[in-house]
């Protein structure tokens, strides 16, 4: 039962949803950039969700059904290739951000994501680290960041984020994909890159 529940919520806060997660978010909180047109809004999700979820998803699952690639996601130097991938898809969004009229927190949002999966990857041709942990711990940091610039108390959301963390957390060491070291990694990194972009830029 618990290792069902724990592939659930593996699958539920899965890396590449982080980013629609996150874009979501954005359009649906306090923030004054949420202020924009539902055209806008539908427009944005359409490219984020293409291009760090559909494109990303597709590409990975070629890699898995190839003959040409023997993956085995388990192992942290089979993940370079998808990471890759992955990093390509993204910044085709951000590109394609840019030609939409928006707040510029948005195309920033993207490239922070860029940077932590370029730092992942970087990591995994020697060290199994945790990119579910990164992803949810990006969240926080950026939400966190933007709370502070912005002087807006975010502290409910910031709470339920951070129990989420702890929730995939135990979920993946409960799978035994990750050990609690890797998993710590994970999050700090990507809360660290996260915030310090998304405060400084």
């Amino acid at each position: 039962m618990m290792q069902k529940l724990a592939k659930a919520v593996s699958f539920l806060f899965h890396p590449l949803l982080m980013p629609t997660l996150g874009f979501l978010l954005l359009m649906n909180t306090g923030f004054y950039f949420a202020l924009i047109s539902f055209e806008a809004k539908r427009v944005i999700l359409l490219i984020v969700v293409m291009s760090t979820f559909l494109l990303p998803l597709i590409s990975i699952g070629l890699m898995l059904f190839s003959p040409r690639f023997k993956l085995n996601l388990d192992k942290s130097s089979d993940r370079i290739f998808p990471m890759l991938s992955t990093a390509v898809f993204y910044y085709l969004g951000y590109y394609f951000l840019g030609k939409v009229p928006i707040y510029p927190i948005y195309r920033i949002v993207l490239v922070s994501s860029i940077l932590t999966i370029a730092i992942l990857l970087l990591i995994s041709t020697k060290w199994k680290i945790s990119a579910h942990l990164a992803g949810i711990g990006g969240l926080i940091g950026a939400f966190l960041a933007l709370s502070f610039r912005l002087n807006i108390d975010s502290s409910v959301l910031l709470a339920a984020l951070i129990l989420v963390a702890g929730v995939v957390g135990t979920a993946r060491i409960l799978l035994g994909k990750h050990n609690p070291i890797q998993v710590y990694a994970g999050f700090f990194l990507g809360f660290a890159i996260n915030y310090l972009i998304i405060n400084y830029i």
